[in-house]
């Protein structure tokens, strides 16, 4: 099992939050996106996608 860190700050306040979403996040991404049988837009921010991700753990059940 994958453990990804919690972040300190809400992606609101990543000073990077506005980038493109990162390759390991698209990837994760994409693999809860399969599980919840939900599309993932193409462009993403890196706070959007991190946003996206904690929604998609929910219900996947990934985030317990």
């Amino acid at each position: 099992m994958t453990v990804h860190p919690v972040p300190d700050k809400d992606p609101e306040e990543w000073t990077t939050g506005e980038e493109p979403m990162t390759g390991p996040q698209a990837s994760y991404l994409h693999t809860l996106a399969q599980e919840a049988g939900v599309d993932v837009p193409d462009q993403l921010s890196k706070a959007d996608a991190s946003r996206l991700i904690d929604e998609l753990q929910d219900r996947t059940g990934r985030g317990n």
